[in-house]
């Protein structure tokens, strides 16, 4: 199933079907400020498994989408000085790595003690997130060595994963740049991969 959502003005019915799919274990595309991403629920074991088979051995880069800085509050440990710079920078294409809180399950971080968050400055993603109740587990659909159309065309995209996700939200075309990744975990924050976003230290 493909759905158009406008990003300007993002449909609330539309979005409430979304966050319905999402309660029944289901995987979703959908455009962020970046590239287009899977989606699920953070807590849906079962979710999670099925983007790790479509991604195969590239899914251990998963994160989480909030809706605002408080919503990260409750997932990553965030002193003053990281929460300043979130706070600089969010809304926006970054991903920043922070240590996880006990919210975060055990069996998706994977013996690793951080999780990468995301507040996108894209309307689509922020009200499903709303509307769900908690944070989406994110990863691209982008790999860093693909530079192909599909991965930014919703229609195209459908055509490659509509059988295998539940939804694909047509949100227009997406970039083919990812989020810039900043490491906070270890005190300096450190850009550990560049993409679209330019970080305001």
């Amino acid at each position: 199933m493909i759905i158009k959502i406008y990003p300007q003005n993002p449909n609330e019915t539309a979005v409430e079907r979304v966050a319905e799919v999402l309660r029944h274990d289901g995987v979703i595309v959908y455009p962020t400020d970046s590239v287009y991403a899977f989606g699920c629920a953070l807590r849906s074991h079962k979710a999670v498994e099925r983007i790790r088979a479509i991604k195969g051995k590239k899914a251990t880069e998963m994160a989480i989408v909030c809706s605002d800085l408080s919503n990260i509050a409750d997932y990553a440990r965030v002193d003053t000085p990281v929460f300043k710079l979130l706070k600089r920078n969010l809304p926006g294409p970054f991903t920043f790595v922070l240590n996880a809180s006990k919210k975060v399950p055990d069996k998706l971080l994977s013996g690793r003690k951080t999780i990468g968050v995301r507040i996108p400055d894209n309307a689509i993603p922020v009200e499903i997130v709303r509307a769900f109740g908690e944070p989406l587990l994110t990863t691209s659909v982008k790999d860093d060595d693909q530079v192909i159309e599909y991965t930014t065309d919703p229609e195209l995209i459908y055509e490659r994963y509509g059988k295998l996700v539940d939804l694909v939200i047509d949100g227009g075309y997406g970039n083919n740049e990812p989020s810039t990744v900043v490491d906070c975990s270890a005190g300096e924050p450190e850009i550990i991969r560049q993409g679209i976003g330019e970080l305001v230290d």
